[in-house]
């Protein structure tokens, strides 16, 4: 390949990716293609989570979604240690070849802020209806 041909990946877009879409493993595909068994485990959460609630509907919605919910939070985490990362680490692994070199700025540090903010809320939201659910059968919602 030459120096053209290589994609050089940008931190910034795998962080959003990881954010927004990381429960489906957006930020795993754009980072290692499609022969990533772990993004195609993170795809799979949503199929599973609809077919378990398709044979179960009797049952609480919210422990039929939670390979979802469980890789939604995975992504949120993802988000943070992608977005953490060192940007000469971040070369030497995914872009070991690109002639460019990652330059992180102010996008980066919002990213992050955003999603501990969304993902520490909604691990606290997930914790509390599991609770619920578990110790009172859902008698708060």
């Amino acid at each position: 390949m030459t120096t053209q041909q290589i994609r050089h990946k940008n931190k910034s877009i795998a962080a959003l990716l990881a954010a927004l879409g990381g429960g489906i493993g957006l930020h795993r595909f754009y980072l290692a293609g499609k022969h990533d068994k772990w993004a195609w485990l993170h795809a799979a959460s949503l199929p599973v989570s609809l077919l378990v609630y398709g044979c179960f509907r009797d049952n609480q919605p919210f422990f039929s979604f939670a390979p979802l919910i469980l890789s939604v939070l995975v992504g949120f985490l993802a988000c943070l240690v992608i977005g953490t990362t060192p940007d000469d680490k971040w070369d030497a692994k995914y872009n070991p070849q690109s002639t460019r070199q990652t330059q992180t700025g102010w996008p980066i540090a919002m990213i992050l802020v955003l999603t501990l903010a969304i993902g520490a809320g909604a691990l606290i939201a997930v914790l509390a209806r599991t609770m619920d659910l578990l110790l009172t059968g859902g008698l708060y919602g």
